[in-house]
């Protein structure tokens, strides 16, 4: 008989791409993944990968076998959660991705509303970016996630997958303190063209997303500095080295020699979370979802 982990491991090579890749979303070591695969190669009596340059990649049996896989992991799931939704507890263990943003300005009020209501439940929270979050919420490494994007840069979200919206965010610029624009009630882009830029990572989406807002309105995409950390940014702001475009949710106040001024008109990204469809009736995610929804309700992010 197959062995339900090992198959969840081929699975994760699958959907990830690499050895690697399966042992970071599975947290176990590579060593261990390969173990599982030699294993399940012996089982069914063939190979399931095969080299290719420095990786590997799915034989035909391998691509099969894990497609086979997706649907009986998917199988378990829903009968898991049809067990759960019979007995009504909200228990078990849960967890949430959510981007740097959302993990600081939703998940503490949610997590904190989830123990006060339901202490049998465990829910924990890990940081990553949504690519990240999507690929780790689809092979079950994740329950929920919390995602982003924009109304001009709509995510792809894949198949088995729901979603619901949770708020929208407004993205505000960081001037520096002295800068002739930063005592204006609001400003436009078009009269920031000349400004050097603070930026996400050229990896983040965020950094994307800026650089196509730039050159839709037809500015120079000068990005001088990058920075993950807003902290780091806005440090950046204050000492006169660019401006920063920043969103509300989770900024806190502003920073020594920073300004915030409003933007005209005022670039918005969509908040939303995701999870499996099997997992839609399983009580603890109606718990976690209602709990997220009513954290975005409190948050002053969308402006007048």
């Amino acid at each position: 008989m197959l062995n339900l982990e090992r198959l969840r491991t081929l699975h994760a090579v699958s959907t990830t791409g690499s050895v690697r890749g399966a042992a970071e979303a599975l947290h176990v070591t590579t060593s261990a993944v390969s173990q599982q695969l030699s294993r399940l190669e012996r089982e069914v009596g063939q190979r399931l990968l095969e080299r290719q340059g420095r990786g590997i990649r799915l034989t035909d049996v391998g691509d099969l076998l894990a497609e086979h896989a997706g649907r009986l992991l998917r199988q378990v799931e829903l009968v898991e959660t049809d067990l759960a939704d019979h007995r009504g507890a909200v228990a078990g263990a849960l967890s949430v991705a959510a981007f740097a943003t959302a993990a600081r300005g939703l998940l503490p009020p949610m997590l904190q509303a989830l123990r006060h209501r339901h202490p049998d439940l465990s829910a924990r929270l890990v940081e990553l970016e949504p690519h990240e979050s999507i690929a780790q919420l689809r092979h079950a490494d994740v329950d929920i996630a919390v995602v982003q994007d924009w109304p001009e840069e709509p995510l792809t979200i894949p198949d088995g997958i729901s979603s619901a919206p949770l708020l929208e965010d407004v993205l505000d610029v960081a001037l520096p303190a002295r800068h002739p624009l930063a005592d204006r009630a609001e400003v436009t882009l078009d009269a920031l063209r000349d400004e050097d830029w603070v930026a996400w990572p050229s990896d983040e989406i965020c950094h994307g997303w800026l650089e196509n807002t730039l050159r839709r309105n037809g500015i120079e995409r000068r990005i001088r500095h990058t920075a993950s950390e807003h902290s780091t940014q806005l440090a950046l702001v204050a000492a006169g080295l660019g401006a920063a475009l920043l969103p509300r949710l989770g900024r806190g106040p502003a920073a020594e020699g920073v300004r915030f001024v409003p933007l005209l008109p005022a670039p918005r990204r969509r908040v939303f979370a995701l999870w499996r469809d099997s997992s839609t009736n399983r009580p603890a995610c109606r718990a976690a979802l209602r709990a997220l929804q009513q954290a975005a309700r409190q948050c002053d992010t969308a402006g007048s």
